[in-house]
């Protein structure tokens, strides 16, 4: 069982299945089981994700000053997360809209109210991330500050940075350059994707870098043993919704590469649970335990051994 502290946003999703994306005008669409409401957000993915695996999550985050605490572990879960250390110092907590089609389009509307002025409290999180063996965060303005504790106490720090934008990576500078894992989604990469890891690798130092590229599997860059490789996706589960993929992949990576310290293994393991977790509605649902993951590894890799 690892230790992590994670840290980034929260935000109430609507995931609403639609026929096609964009979407024809229509004054009202009635249906059956075409909306779904929870908390999701990418910090809180990442920490149900862990949480399903065995590992021990401190969960750092901020919603609105009149959030109900509640949302965030619903009846029916079989896990639960704390929530001793989520601040309410937003005057509302960031909201998302999410389209998705059967053709796996998806149409993302994000809405974060005053999260750029928030900040932790630092007499919370210092000792939280002494303890921790990794910190992994969302590249969100009151991440910031954590950067700094992660790097006095030596801990490894894993980012989220997912959609790719040249013209904000001055913005993610300081994440960027502190990383020892990264992970980006290639939603908004135009050029050629070993290119773009490879330049990613050439500037930063992080240990590894993984491009998630959806149902065309994924490039991981292993700085070990300087390879830039390309991993095909696996089928687990029929496709319902991709929304969250990028999280629980990055996830089970982390988890299972401080287990092997074996990256090769790990990613094997993250296609895995990835390709799981998209038969599920809903960015935080889905989630394999470990022994569902070393059921699937004998079944596609041809390996059960548990990671140790």
């Amino acid at each position: 069982m690892g230790k992590y502290v994670v840290a980034g946003i929260s935000q109430l999703e609507t995931i609403v299945k639609v026929d096609k994306i964009p979407i024809e005008y229509r004054e009202i669409t009635a249906g059956n089981d075409f909306i779904h409401t929870e908390m999701g957000g990418d910090a809180y993915n990442e920490t149900l994700a862990l949480t399903w695996l065995g590992d021990e999550v401190k969960f750092m985050s901020v919603v609105g000053k009149e959030e109900n605490l509640e949302f965030f572990n619903p009846n029916k879960r079989m896990v639960t997360i704390e929530t001793d250390y989520i601040e309410k110092v937003l005057n509302d907590t960031p909201t998302s809209v999410i389209l998705y089609s059967a053709d796996r389009q998806e149409q993302i509307f994000e809405d974060l109210k005053d999260i750029r002025n928030a900040k932790f409290d630092m007499n919370m999180a210092i000792p939280l991330i002494a303890e921790s063996d990794m910190v992994v965060l969302g590249n969100v303005n009151f991440c910031r500050p954590l950067i700094a504790v992660a790097k006095e106490y030596k801990k490894p720090i894993a980012v989220n940075v997912h959609r790719y934008d040249e013209q904000k990576e001055e913005y993610n500078q300081e994440f960027l350059e502190n990383a020892t894992f990264l992970y980006f989604s290639d939603d908004t990469i135009t050029g050629d994707p070993f290119d773009f890891v490879k330049s990613m690798a050439d500037k930063y130092p992080a240990e590894i870098i993984i491009l998630g590229q959806g149902k065309d599997g994924l490039i991981m860059y292993d700085r070990k043993k300087n390879a830039n490789l390309h991993y095909n996706s696996v089928k687990t589960n029929e496709v319902v919704n991709t929304a969250g993929a990028g999280n629980a992949l990055f996830s089970c990576f982390l988890h299972c590469y401080c287990h092997t310290l074996d990256a090769n293994t790990a990613i094997k393991d993250a296609i895995l649970f990835a390709s799981y977790k998209i038969g599920y509605l809903g960015t935080s649902n889905g989630f394999m335990t470990e022994e569902q993951l070393a059921q699937w590894r004998s079944l596609i890799w041809g390996s059960a051994t548990p990671l140790t």
